[in-house]
């Protein structure tokens, strides 16, 4: 059986990717920040194994990486948005650290793993790695340092046969998204701007993820996927 770390995995898009690879006969340790969420997830997917993880933490993430023999895959899907706070030094700052620096972090501590098991990782961009975001300026700068990252380590580390891919999202259902499916006046804009009509679901990410991980991927690196329903094509 295989091994997958989901870093971010016991909420939203994680969640849905733990749970596909999960299915697809992997064996999955996701983490999270705190034990509330890790308890909350657990209690409803119970044979994901679990850790608590700062992905800001150099001394965690290596220790973290430390506990594992082998590893084939890796999965960073750590991430937060303040919205208009982002305007604020101390808060941009807080964001690129978790957002894209934390997704450094992680891939550095794994790279020595998955080069002897020729292994893969999917980093979390988003469809802001395209678009400004007017209120999250912070987010929309670590996703997009996600992406040229992604490609530079693809780069690198192609000689060591490790394949490094991104998915960028659009608007999914998540915790993170509820305040907005539930405000009818930005809603109704998203999805009239979604060709297919809808919220994409955490599970839907999860299936690509399971495949970039496999072996049905094998010729794809330095690669960053929408996940949106179209609506990065509009």
């Amino acid at each position: 059986m295989k091994n997958a770390v989901v870093i971010g995995g016991t909420g939203g898009i994680g969640a849905g990717i733990a749970r596909v690879l999960l299915r697809e006969g992997w064996h999955v340790l996701a983490t999270g920040l705190d034990e509330r969420e890790i308890d909350a997830f657990s209690f409803a997917v119970p044979s994901v194994e679990t850790a608590v993880l700062d992905v800001t933490d150099q001394g965690q993430v290596t220790e973290f990486f430390n506990r594992f023999e082998t590893l084939d895959a890796l999965v960073n899907c750590a991430g937060v948005l303040f919205r208009g706070a982002e305007y604020e030094m101390d808060v941009f700052t807080k964001v690129i650290e978790i957002n894209l620096t934390g997704t450094m972090r992680t891939c550095l501590a794994a790279h020595e793993l998955l080069a002897r098991s020729k292994g893969a990782i999917v980093n979390t961009a988003s469809m802001l790695s395209t678009f400004g975001g007017p209120l999250v300026p912070a987010y929309s700068a670590s996703k997009g340092g996600v992406s040229q990252l992604t490609k530079a380590l693809a780069g690198k580390w192609a000689a060591d046969g490790i394949r490094v891919n991104a998915i960028a999202p659009g608007w999914i259902e998540t915790e993170m998204t509820a305040a907005l499916r539930e405000d009818p006046e930005r809603n109704g804009p998203i999805l009239a701007r979604t060709p297919m009509g809808r919220w994409g679901k955490p599970d839907e990410i999860g299936e690509l993820v399971a495949w970039l991980l496999s072996h049905r991927a094998g010729f794809i690196t330095g690669a960053i996927y929408p996940v949106d329903g179209g609506y990065s094509a509009m």
